[in-house]
């Protein structure tokens, strides 16, 4: 392991390596790239990152963290083309901010509290972003299940929250009820509203037991995949695929995949 004090000299490094793949010299496909294509890989980079950093090694943290960072350098590198920024620019601007919105660290008075330094958080970018509510911005270019998981931390720093799980949970089950209801009545318009109520309570749950509702679901797509996958393998070994099996048929091999007893 590289020792911390190293970290100047390969950030410098890496913006050196990028501004020669962007140069007239440089690398076809980087040269190519504009804002919009970056942002996708960093979109996706920023997810990967995530999941190594829950669940995954050391190694793999690093290895994606690292990509996170070429993907902010490649970024800030395309602006300071246009004369916009620099990547030295963003970083100032970063330092300020986190010394300004830390005064109980940084020479001002000594916070009572987390929850004090949650309310002068959010005061401090209200203020900065010249902001009318603690929800603008939010939302807006995530996915909207990270959108819901957001205005859920937003409203709950300023006090609008349950007091634990307990009132988040019951929501949800009142949610259950109401979507059931409209179901019932077969009107697409009330079942899509319903089904929104009920996932956003969903996200509440998430964000009292300290679960990004995103990561959750994108572990459970997965898992799913894996053990169909695994599914459409046995049939394969039978000879046909699922859409010549019965559903009896494949849920049995879906509860062998699981390992649970039928």
């Amino acid at each position: 392991m590289k020792s911390s004090g190293n970290s100047g000299r390969e950030f410098q490094k890496l913006v050196g390596i990028l501004g020669t793949l962007r140069s007239p010299g440089g690398c076809p496909w980087d040269r190519r790239q504009d804002v919009r294509s970056i942002v996708d890989y960093f979109l996706e980079e920023a997810y990967e990152a995530a999941e190594a950093c829950l669940s995954g090694g050391p190694d793999a943290a690093a290895e994606e963290l690292g990509d996170i960072l070429m993907e902010v350098v490649f970024l800030a590198r395309i602006f300071e083309e246009r004369g916009r920024f620099s990547v030295a620019d963003a970083l100032g601007r970063i330092n300020r901010k986190m010394v300004d919105r830390h005064p109980h660290v940084f020479g001002g008075p000594r916070a009572k509290g987390a929850r004090q330094i949650v309310d002068e958080w959010q005061r401090r970018k209200l203020r900065e972003k010249d902001r009318a509510s603690v929800l603008d911005g939010v939302g807006g270019n995530v996915p909207a299940l990270l959108g819901a998981f957001q205005i859920g931390q937003r409203v709950s720093a300023c006090g609008f929250d349950w007091p634990d799980v307990s009132g988040a949970l019951e929501k949800v089950r009142e949610e259950v009820g109401e979507l059931e209801e409209a179901v019932s009545t077969s009107k697409r318009k009330a079942v899509e509203e319903e089904l929104g109520d009920l996932l956003f309570a969903l996200c509440n749950v998430a964000r009292h037991v300290k679960v990004n509702p995103e990561i959750a679901l994108r572990r459970a797509n997965r898992k799913f995949t894996g053990r169909f996958k695994k599914v459409e393998q046995k049939l394969r070994e039978k000879g046909r695929g699922p859409a010549a099996s019965t559903l009896r048929e494949m849920d049995g091999i879906w509860e062998d995949v699981k390992g649970r007893p039928r």
